[in-house]
């Protein structure tokens, strides 16, 4: 794909004592595209994220947004720059509202002297909520509904939503189907694909083939920590996907 990346990593390592979870690892976004990544446990797919989304800082290599280096000191910084994270624990408030937890670090405060001393415009995210959510397809019952209530699908699509409000350049999704049943798997899939439609890139780590194979533009397979194998998903296969996480098919050339 032709194009300057909106998010690189380059030669990424990263060390936990004596051991090495990145040695050299790569990923490659560009824009308006789903990139699978995909790995056996302990490929190193979760430290890089976690490196991406400013949690762990490499010890070596670089990250590039836009063309451009950047370094993230914390989540914080990653979430500054345009690029939010959606882990698999969701890290959703269960007590608050669809809309707050949208809202959740970000909230509008009412304006002139209430807003001074910390009194939130309710009904302003409430109404920025649903505008969101219908935005994306996204159906929960209301937007004062609270987390606690909504299903495992509904939750999920909450925690996407809200990463998605607030991205500017990539969404990165841990494993966004690995709880949920049939029906609710489908539904966040498609909202997977309506987020690319609109044009956002969207890092998508899984361990369902089939799922990485129907939604994915592109698969990059990690082992050993790093990459080993590109692949266009209209192109390749379940064996494909296997035999490069197993070590069966490498293409190192490609870093």
């Amino acid at each position: 794909m032709s194009g300057e990346p909106v998010l690189e990593a380059r030669g990424i390592v990263k060390r936990f004592g004596h051991v090495a979870a990145l040695s050299g690892a790569h990923l490659t976004v560009h824009h308006g595209e789903v990139v699978a990544l995909i790995g056996d446990n302990g490929a190193g797919k979760s430290t890089l994220i976690k490196v991406l989304s400013g949690v762990h800082p490499p010890d070596e290599g670089e990250i590039r947004l836009g063309g451009r280096a950047v370094a993230f000191s914390s989540p914080v910084d990653a979430r500054r720059a345009g690029v939010e994270t959606v882990y698999q624990d969701l890290a959703v408030a269960d007590d608050l509202s669809v809309a707050a937890n949208l809202y959740l670090g970000r909230e509008i405060k009412r304006r002139g002297p209430l807003g001074r001393i910390g009194l939130l415009d309710k009904r302003a995210m409430r109404r920025g909520a649903a505008e969101a959510l219908e935005q994306l397809g996204v159906r929960i019952p209301r937007v004062t509904t609270p987390i606690s209530m909504l299903s495992g699908g509904q939750r999920q699509s909450v925690a996407v939503a809200r990463a998605v409000v607030w991205a500017t350049d990539v969404v990165i999704l841990d494993e966004p189907t690995a709880a949920l049943g049939v029906v609710q798997t489908r539904r966040v899939l498609e909202l997977v694909e309506r987020v690319r439609d609109a044009g956002m890139s969207v890092v998508l780590v899984s361990h369902n083939m089939p799922q990485v194979l129907e939604v994915a533009d592109r698969v990059e397979v990690m082992r050993l920590g790093r990459r080993t194998a590109r692949f266009a998903a209209a192109e390749a296969t379940t064996d494909d996907l296997v035999a490069a996480m197993t070590g069966a098919l490498t293409t190192e050339s490609l870093d």
